[in-house]
């Protein structure tokens, strides 16, 4: 689907929202916020910044407890049968084994070449459900318990409530991890390892041109690098070398340009 028309289907969306919310219409609210972030998925995130910060501000109204009252209240409450609302299609994506733009490239794995990808699980009450991207990262263990695989929608919404908290982290010059992540983001559950690579990525595919990797501050044990950076960073043009001791001090010099990128902006 092209830009303009993502867009435009997306604004749609947005202004069939805020009528449901002025309106209290609970259900339908919740259906039209899983959709535009459908929508917003499929396009690159720096064309929908405007629209995923107004979704943003409505996942604030969604999530007030004066929403959440309503809401039960029309669950508790019987109402009379409304219409059928016409049924919104979202356009179809291939499985995440194809990853079209503006998903990551192909999936980079510490062995066996491109194997497929574990199929995604779809919660209910999604409309048009739809695969999550490519993937950076290790092969999962089948030893190792994994969340289930996110909707590409689900991914995007958790970027864009990342990318702030990482900007705050590099304003503070500190780095941080997905369990002081999760402690920061209230309702975050653990994401599977692949998802996480995700995020990462359409976090800094979303900076504007000339700014360091936010991904670098996310890190393992004692401020240690992520193992998934280099990947993430080559995936976003960013070299590291082939060595460990030539990615480790790309990984510091990302960080210390984090950290004097973001020191004095707001």
């Amino acid at each position: 689907m092209e830009i303009a028309t993502v867009r435009r289907t997306l604004n749609h969306t947005l202004t069939e929202l805020q009528r449901a919310i002025d309106n209290h219409r609970v259900a339908e609210a919740a259906d039209l916020y899983a959709l535009a972030w459908q929508q917003a998925a499929q396009a690159p995130p720096s064309e929908t910044r405007e629209q995923r910060a107004q979704l943003a501000s409505y996942k604030d109204i969604l999530g007030s407890r004066r929403w959440q009252e309503e809401e039960r209240r029309q669950t508790a409450s019987p109402s009379p049968k409304a219409p059928p609302r016409p049924e919104r299609h979202v356009a179809p994506r291939p499985r995440r084994a194809a990853g079209p733009a503006p998903t990551p490239p192909a999936a980079v794995w510490s062995s066996d070449a491109n194997p497929e990808l574990p199929a995604v699980t779809t919660p209910a009450r999604r409309p048009g459900t739809q695969a999550a991207p490519a993937v950076v990262g290790s092969r999962p263990s089948s030893r190792t318990a994994q969340p289930a695989l996110l909707e590409a929608g689900q991914l995007w919404e958790i970027a864009t409530e990342l990318r702030p908290l990482l900007e705050q982290t590099a304003r503070a010059g500190a780095t941080t991890s997905w369990p002081a992540i999760r402690k920061r983001l209230p309702g975050l559950a653990r994401l599977h390892r692949d998802d996480e690579s995700v995020i990462l990525w359409l976090v800094d595919e979303d900076r504007q041109e000339g700014e360091p990797l936010l991904s670098a501050l996310v890190t393992v044990g004692d401020r240690q690098m992520h193992p998934r950076f280099p990947a993430i960073a080559e995936q976003l043009g960013l070299l590291t070398g082939h060595s460990a001791s030539q990615q480790r001090t790309a990984w510091s010099y990302e960080v210390l340009k984090a950290h004097q990128h973001w020191r004095h902006r707001r």
